[in-house]
């Protein structure tokens, strides 16, 4: 299911969007704190325009990058806590979180493992490949992805979440150069971060429709928790 795990068929409920919306702007935020200009901070550069993309509103925008670099003197300070463990039928998934409350949401997190498995720090990592994530569209049309990973130095690439688009995958040192280089052979990078792909992916073929719909749900139950911002599953098609 690709590096990172979206569910699917997303309603575009106010709801759901409010959710997309608040990951944005803890992003912008984190990112904010290296500095408020966006052509100076290229971790808020990206995380700006994603907003755009989003239709973040301008004032909402602005707000949150005020938040985090503390212009208004009161900056935020979100912890980034991580958990390991599996979904139901034994699927290994990471949780990346971003909270001002350590306490409330190691709470929910464990709640939400009921009906999987919550792991102990190191359980599950050595299963995955710690990367760099490069979500990439071709702005021409002779734009080639294997030739812009080899020649922008990518470990490899695959089709990314949306259409048309490509997701390169970096060492994690080489994240910045290899953003830095794809426009170059025609692509243009909307989002760029340091996640993690499996190793040794269960097989979605391997579960029934009735296993699949559970870890559907479990997996999406983790994704609405407001405090979650990555989740990373060791599930393949």
């Amino acid at each position: 299911m690709g590096a990172q795990w979206k569910a699917k068929h997303r309603e575009a409920a106010a709801n759901a969007k409010g959710k997309i919306m608040g990951k944005l702007a803890k992003e912008i935020q984190i990112a904010a704190k290296s500095g408020a200009d966006p052509d100076m901070n290229p971790r808020l550069r990206l995380a700006v325009e994603q907003a755009k993309k989003a239709s973040m509103t301008r004032e909402t925008l602005e707000r949150a990058i005020r938040k985090g670099a503390g212009l208004d003197g009161d900056q935020v300070q979100y912890t980034a806590v991580t958990y390991e463990g599996f979904a139901p039928h034994q699927v290994p998934l990471i949780v990346e979180c971003l909270t001002d409350n350590v306490n409330r949401t190691v709470a929910q997190i464990r709640v939400l493992f009921r009906k999987g498995q919550l792991g102990a720090s190191g359980s599950v990592a050595w299963d995955f490949n710690h990367v760099g994530l490069i979500e990439a569209s071709p702005e021409v049309a002779d734009a080639d992805a294997e030739l812009a990973a080899i020649e922008a130095g990518a470990q490899d690439f695959e089709p990314g979440e949306e259409e048309g688009s490509t997701l390169f995958i970096t060492e994690t040192t080489d994240l910045d150069a290899v953003q830095k280089a794809l426009p170059e052979f025609g692509f243009k990078v909307s989002a760029a971060k340091i996640g993690y792909t499996p190793k040794n992916p269960v097989s979605a073929a391997s579960l029934s429709a009735e296993q699949l719909a559970e870890v559907e749900e479990f997996l999406g139950n983790i994704d609405d928790n407001d405090d979650v911002q990555n989740v990373y599953v060791g599930l393949s098609d």
